[in-house]
């Protein structure tokens, strides 16, 4: 590990990233540009001793899974990613690793979505970020490891995933999710982390393999839905989508009619923030 380049690295990308930048208000008394360290260990998830250690070349060699969350806090492009990960000393990430770093273009677009439920997620259904009235809204979706980090493979798996919608509109969601992953298998093959999660349930869940074997076709990615909450009871949301460049992953923003019962629930969203779990 290049301890002295990758410190140099990391307060360049600091001093680079304006407020704006990440969704932050600059405020009046900041006189500086650039971020200050506790804003970027807070945007990193971790604590800002940690990581004013690294800039000063006194902290442990970090982990892959640091230097990814780094990499996020930092809205680094996947070129600077790789950079990063080289000066700590680590090989190139492998693409499966590469699939997780959310594109800096949709995190600047989330940044100002702060006050709205959305989300970025990949195509087999794994959530790479959150904003607090999403985490309200569907539960923290981030915390999820292994193949259960895939909304498909939960949904298939655990029935308490389930229960984020009405019994009635169930059946109708578990087609759209397996054309879903259908769709993601056909374009990747073989090998390919959608079919990595398609064969567990092939084995596991029988109305999989079921609505599998019917090749069913993909429609809308994020269609109209119901979301149950525990709390605020019942939302009939619309979901927009973007999708990046290269097809990898989507935002997913959630919105209610005007003036309507769910757009007022929306709202309270905002309240509760991230408490949902």
């Amino acid at each position: 590990m290049d301890r002295a380049q990758f410190a140099g690295f990391l307060r360049a990308r600091r001093e680079a990233l304006q407020p704006e930048d990440v969704g932050l208000p600059r405020g009046p008394r900041r006189r500086t540009g650039g971020l200050r360290r506790e804003e970027v260990a807070a945007l990193s998830d971790m604590s800002t001793d940690y990581y004013s250690r690294l800039e000063q070349q006194r902290g442990p060699r970090p982990s892959e899974q640091m230097l990814a969350a780094i990499a996020r806090g930092l809205r680094l492009s996947l070129a600077e990613r790789d950079h990063l990960f080289q000066l700590a000393g680590y090989a190139t990430p492998k693409r499966a690793l590469r699939a997780e770093h959310v594109n800096p273009g949709m995190m600047r677009i989330l940044d100002r979505l702060r006050d709205t439920p959305a989300q970025v997620v990949n195509l087999v259904g794994e959530t790479l970020e959150q904003t607090g009235p999403a985490i309200a809204l569907l539960g923290d979706e981030r915390r999820h490891t292994g193949l259960a980090r895939s909304l498909h493979y939960r949904w298939f798996t655990n029935p308490a995933t389930r229960l984020i919608h009405p019994a009635e509109d169930r059946a109708a969601q578990s087609r759209l999710i397996v054309a879903d992953l259908h769709a993601t298998y056909t374009r990747d093959g073989r090998g390919s982390r959608a079919a990595q999660i398609a064969d567990a349930l092939l084995a596991e869940s029988p109305e999989f393999a079921e609505l599998w074997n019917e090749h069913p076709v993909a429609g809308p990615y994020c269609a109209p839905k119901r979301i149950q909450h525990p709390e605020l009871g019942l939302l009939e949301l619309h979901c927009q989508t973007l999708v990046d460049p290269d097809h990898s992953q989507a935002l997913l923003v959630y919105t209610a009619a005007p003036g309507s019962e769910s757009q007022e629930k929306l709202q309270l969203l905002s309240i509760i923030g991230g408490q949902r779990l």
